[in-house]
């Protein structure tokens, strides 16, 4: 990617390790495939293939905002600028060029004589059609909200885009087109007003990554094929065939790595297994940095006291959120659900982005220890009737097998001293979803990152008509994000990180429990793993070989 001679200041974040890939040795398959079917082989032509509890909610990239869904994206689809393994900066995939020619337009020229899988052209009108496509949609589980700086896209010739900005020197934007937001679809195929069916992409060949996908059985078994039209930064994949193999759960995920069925189990194995797998001679430990993020989300309208509820206050609401957060032990649920593979979030940017600081440290408990009295106060102090009744939702499958601790241990902590009754239930992921926008007054969410900058913990959140559709409107916040993105000046961008982090604090409009990471345990047969758990938190099967 070509900068002006001041350049973009892109932060690179020196993050943790958590629990999130293991790779298999793949000796003991037989050519025929393993009893489920999953493709295997020799070494000298057998696919690369996955393993993974994830689930895909769509290959549409206006129909989805999630890593399982995304990591299918990165095989498949085309960027703009991608990130080569190994780092976090934008490089040319797509584009030869891609520029500030002003404040306020970001210009990108196409190499010439681009092809998708299927033969049709990709050009300039593909690029306007998936951007514009993007915002026309606006999906509530797409990620439409990453474009909120994009005033308009215009397409002068078949190679140039020009996208021009709502605030200026947009510090974020070349990350953005990374991002999950970032996929180009083919005009020719998708439409422009509807999220498009997994089944009719894959028919219409409208690839233009990595692979493309040859058969697909959703959320069962993906097998996929390098793609020769494909003349990105990735370059021709290591591997000439690929494929992803769905668990329903981490049991049988573990059983496949030690049997060497699979190639790759990539999320979610339980802190335990990975203990387990290190222990195996077999199989290599690689540790990589990550930035996910665990939390709880309030919906200001149907939470306690929320605005739609029959007793609506927006003051004992607030109070219901501080209490919670008063409550909450991190350490607890770090160390006893998760072994110390997650250590506890203050904060809503994690540990190790620049501006990241530790407001809820400072506002709740007592430095970051749970504090039932101060707790009890802010309930009281506001009125509220105690004991507060919660209902929680959390997903088992999505945000791996010990979701189903780590929320019994937070009903627990919240119910301890009598003060809240939870009531917990639990939704698989697709439904899951589809659900939390409407129906679930408080639920849990992971965040993985989409760039590597703070701002992607911020806007996607607390924006105006943000990603969580939680109906949380702070004017002064949503400014603050807005200009943020636009100050040139190292400082002053990092003050005004630290200081949106502090006013969400005392919003809570979601409530961080956790910063997690990755590991990865690989095969002896198997080579590239370290260079799929960089900086960029992307997963690319095309680095992997055998």
């Amino acid at each position: 990617m070509t900068r002006k001679k001041n350049g973009l200041r892109l932060a690179a974040a020196a993050l943790g390790i958590s629990a999130l890939a293991l790779t298999g040795c793949t000796s003991s398959a037989s050519n025929d495939g393993d009893a489920s079917g999953a493709p295997s082989g020799d070494a000298s032509g057998a696919p690369i293939t996955l393993g993974t509890t994830d689930k895909v909610t769509s290959l549409d990239p206006a129909g989805s905002y999630d890593n399982g869904s995304f990591m299918v994206m990165n095989q498949i689809f085309p960027f703009l600028l991608n990130s080569e393994p190994g780092s976090p900066e934008p490089s040319n995939d797509l584009a030869e060029s891609a520029e500030f020619t002003s404040d306020k337009e970001f210009t990108v020229k196409l190499k010439p004589g681009l092809k998708w899988a299927n033969g049709n052209d990709l050009d300039s009108k593909d690029v306007k059609f998936t951007f514009d496509r993007q915002l026309k949609i606006a999906d509530p589980n797409g990620p439409s909200s990453l474009l909120g700086n994009v005033e308009s896209i215009t397409a002068p010739d078949a190679t140039t885009v020009v996208f021009k900005l709502k605030v200026a020197n947009d510090q974020t934007f070349p990350q953005v087109l990374t991002s999950p937001v970032g996929p180009i679809v083919d005009d020719e195929v998708f439409p422009a007003d509807k999220v498009m069916a997994d089944e009719e992409i894959v028919a219409g060949k409208a690839f233009g990554g990595q692979y493309v996908i040859d058969s697909y059985n959703k959320n069962s078994l993906i097998s996929m094929s390098a793609n020769d039209a494909y003349a990105g930064v990735l370059g021709a994949p290591a591997n000439k065939s690929a494929a992803i193999k769905y668990y329903a759960d981490s049991n049988n995920l573990k059983l496949d790595v030690q049997q060497g069925n699979i190639d790759v189990a990539y999320r979610s194995l339980t802190p335990t297994d990975v203990e387990d797998l290190g222990r195996d001679s077999n199989l290599v430990v690689h540790k990589g940095p990550g930035g996910e993020l665990r939390y709880i989300v309030f919906n200001f309208d149907t939470m306690p006291y929320g605005a739609k509820t029959a007793d609506a206050d927006a003051a004992k609401s607030l109070a219901v959120r501080q209490a919670a957060a008063n409550l909450i032990d991190r350490e607890a649920i770090a160390s006893e659900v998760y072994k110390g593979t997650y250590t506890p979030a203050y904060s809503y940017v994690p540990q190790g982005f620049t501006g990241a600081i530790e407001p809820l440290k400072e506002l709740y408990g007592t430095d970051g220890k749970p504090d039932a009295a101060k707790a009890k106060k802010v309930l009281e102090d506001a009125g509220v009737d105690i004991p507060v009744s919660l209902p929680l939702q959390y997903n088992p499958d999505h945000y791996g097998p010990s979701s189903g601790d780590e929320y019994a241990l937070v009903k627990k902590q919240l119910e301890a001293d009598g003060l809240f009754k939870v009531d917990l239930k639990s939704t698989e992921w697709v439904t899951y979803q589809k659900q939390r926008v409407t129906d679930y007054p408080a639920y849990q969410l992971g965040w993985f990152p989409d760039y590597s900058d703070a701002d992607n913990y911020l806007s996607p959140f607390f924006a105006k008509d943000n990603f969580l559709s939680n109906n949380y409107d702070n004017p002064a916040v949503d400014k603050l994000i807005s200009e943020q993105r636009g100050m040139a000046d190292a400082a002053e961008r990092t003050k005004a990180i630290e200081d949106l982090q502090t006013m969400v604090a005392k919003d809570l409009s979601t409530l961080p429990l956790l910063q997690g990471a990755q590991v990865a345990v690989a095969g002896k047969d198997v080579q590239g793993v370290e260079k799929t758990l960089d900086p960029s938190f992307k997963f690319r099967l095309g680095v992997l070989s055998k």
